[in-house]
């Protein structure tokens, strides 16, 4: 079941330009899939699915699977197009993103595996990391600071 959703999302983003997590569960509906929004959330981390900026100025989700081995810049280019401010406190940092970014921000900085982060969670334009310490939070903090000039 698992693998038939993940391929027939991969398919749905390949063939439309979509959007939003909800536009992921209205064509998979079309196609005979149930899932809530908490699956495709996970189903997109799975996937590594990333938004990325089209050329009508609009954010869709994109398989990241084939693309440019450069990995950090493909991150780097969603992190300075999709995040609005990093912010740290205590050993949290805190990102406000654009409004639907943060999964995909979320999903990237996750496959980094990064040893000071413990976790993430991302809504729809925030995401909090949990750094190991105050120390680790503050040099998360700097590190993407820099991401976004």
């Amino acid at each position: 079941m698992k693998t038939g959703r993940h391929q027939k999302i991969l398919e749905i983003i390949s063939e439309h330009p979509v959007e939003t997590q909800d536009e992921i569960i209205a064509l998979l509906k079309e196609a005979g899939y149930k899932a809530t929004q908490a699956t495709i959330s996970r189903d997109i981390k799975d996937l590594r699915l990333v938004k990325t900026l089209g050329s009508d100025g609009k954010y869709r989700y994109i398989s990241d699977t084939g693309r440019d081995p450069d990995l950090r810049g493909g991150f780097n280019r969603l992190f300075a197009g999709s995040v609005r401010s990093v912010e740290q406190a205590q050993n949290l940092v805190v990102i406000k993103t654009l409004s639907g970014t943060a999964n995909a921000v979320c999903a990237a900085m996750d496959s980094d595996e990064n040893a000071a982060v413990v976790g993430t969670i991302a809504g729809d334009d925030t995401i909090f990391v949990a750094c190991r310490t105050s120390e680790d939070a503050a040099a998360l903090t700097a590190t993407l600071k820099l991401t976004l000039r």
